[in-house]
């Protein structure tokens, strides 16, 4: 017979018997080259396997290449996909690996191909859990891992537009350790301040002092700010004097400060490398270091960063000023919900001299009423508590929440806490004493818009205005501030 023709004949029978390809699945031919495809099959399906938010996980899902059987002797390729996601995890030739960042329920389905059509399939669960066995012992509830407080995605009026994060956004695991570190007395090198010693939450986060204490006898050399909305504001430097270059910078200097909470290596004392090792030693703040950084190193930067986030994240956007600006375009306008005194308040703050106003707004700008990063000195230049001068305080706290829901100062007010209420601050701005002598430092140090053609600025306001502008000033407070517990001691009460 001809070879071609013999070639032709058994072409034509391979078609009469079905000959071709199929899905890999259900078999059938490679290719069309006439050898039937057998599809792997899975011999050894995977267990279940556990994983801990923060640990290495690690795992060979393809079983070392024997996961699964081809009867063809076909190479096999594995590929692997999460539900409802990876959670930090990623695979290579069906090794499972990385760190977990979230509490899950992975089901984890591992594919064997074997390039020709053919393939099987397995899943399984990774179960992915925190460990807080310290935290609950220590916290006692008030800290839950499982059920973070909200904050980040808190709720941020529409017209509030100077967010300010430093490129370190607040996280809820990042705070949550922050709010730890901020109340935790084993900051200090006496185990009796935090950073909420000189910052209260029932005033604003302020201080009701003139100056804060601090360990072993020691006092601040200016008033504690207020925390409120630090990151609505275009300035981005921090301390009355703006020695911070950054938020996170300023959040570990009180900590090394000799007269604070005394980590600063001075004349025998503890360094902030043996905070460190102390904190290592708390096995709440392995838990919480895992948690927020997937790592337990414990560093100063991960601290600043941590801390930062719990005080950036203390807002307040819930004042009668808020529900009367929700109402209106601009801040000028007449509040509906404002009294005609409380109105006449923000008219003299908001506008200028022409319009018979006093321009407050032009340093302290609404609607965050954060300081202009621009100012020179206000005129206080005095050292608190002394009859020196200090001609470097430009920074201001916002004036947010600068008295409580009962019209109460949140402490003094000015770096040197020399004003008491509201009042008195009017009146220092109605009529600037320099009460240096005639120190040159103090005109060249006033902020600009204070010495208007050289001279120093004179309001001439009457009492009624005075009393406008404090009525004013008083609406800017919230209420939420004062209560939420996610910005309170997480510490059970000794």
């Amino acid at each position: 017979m001809n070879r071609i023709y013999a070639v032709s004949i058994l072409a034509l029978t391979l078609a009469a018997c079905g000959g071709g390809t199929t899905d890999g699945a259900g078999g059938g031919t490679g290719g069309g080259t006439g050898t039937v495809n057998t599809a792997p099959v899975v011999a050894k399906p995977n267990g279940d396997q556990a994983g801990q938010v923060g640990f290495a996980f690690n795992y060979d899902a393809s079983q070392a290449g024997t996961i699964c059987t081809d009867a063809d002797g076909d190479a096999i390729s594995y590929s692997v996909t999460y539900n409802p996601a990876a959670s930090g995890l990623v695979d290579n030739a069906g090794v499972i690996s990385g760190t977990p960042n979230a509490k899950s329920e992975i089901t984890t389905t591992i594919t064997c191909n074997d390039g020709k059509g053919g393939s099987a399939a397995d899943s399984f669960v990774i179960s992915v859990t925190i460990d807080q066995s310290a935290v609950q012992t220590v916290f006692n509830g008030k800290i839950d891992l499982e059920n973070l407080d909200a904050f980040a995605g808190q709720t941020v009026p529409a017209y509030i537009t100077k967010l300010n994060d430093g490129g370190n956004p607040i996280s809820d695991p990042g705070a949550t350790l922050g709010r730890v570190l901020f109340y935790d007395t084993a900051l200090s090198i006496t185990n009796t301040f935090s950073c909420a010693s000189c910052h209260e939450q029932s005033l604003g986060f302020s201080d009701p002092g003139v100056l804060s204490d601090g360990v072993d006898g020691g006092v601040t050399g200016r008033h504690s700010m207020r925390l409120v909305n630090t990151q609505f504001a275009d300035e981005g430097k921090f301390f009355w004097d703006e020695r911070a270059a950054t938020h996170e910078a300023q959040e570990t200097d009180p900590i090394k400060d000799d007269n604070e909470l005394g980590y600063s290596g001075n004349n025998g004392r503890p360094t902030f490398a043996d905070l460190v090792v102390k904190l290592e030693a708390l096995e709440y703040y392995e838990e919480l270091f895992r948690f927020a950084f997937l790592d337990p190193e414990i560093t100063e930067a991960k601290i600043q960063l941590a801390l930062a986030q719990f005080t950036k994240s203390i807002f307040s956007f819930d004042a009668k000023y808020d529900a009367g600006r929700a109402q209106v375009n601009t801040d000028r306008d007449n509040f509906p919900n404002f009294t005609a005194q409380e109105n006449a308040g923000k008219a003299l703050f908001m506008n200028p001299p022409p319009q018979g106003g006093v321009r407050c707004f032009i340093c302290h700008r609404p609607p965050e009423f954060d300081i202009d990063p621009n100012s020179g000195t206000n005129g206080v230049v005095r050292v608190a508590n002394s009859a020196g001068f200090d001609f470097t305080n430009t920074r201001s706290p916002s004036l947010r929440d600068v008295v409580d829901t009962n019209g109460v100062p949140n402490g003094p007010f000015m770096h040197d806490g020399s004003l008491a209420t509201l009042m008195d601050v009017v009146n220092h701005y109605n009529n600037i004493q320099d009460p240096t002598g005639g120190d040159p430092q103090f005109m060249s140090t006033l902020d600009m818009r204070l010495r208007p053609m050289g001279n120093i600025l004179q309001l001439n306001l009457t009492q009624v205005e005075k009393d406008q502008l404090v009525a004013f000033m008083e609406t800017l407070t919230g209420q939420n501030l004062y209560v939420d517990p996610k910005w309170s001691d997480p510490f059970p009460v000794p």
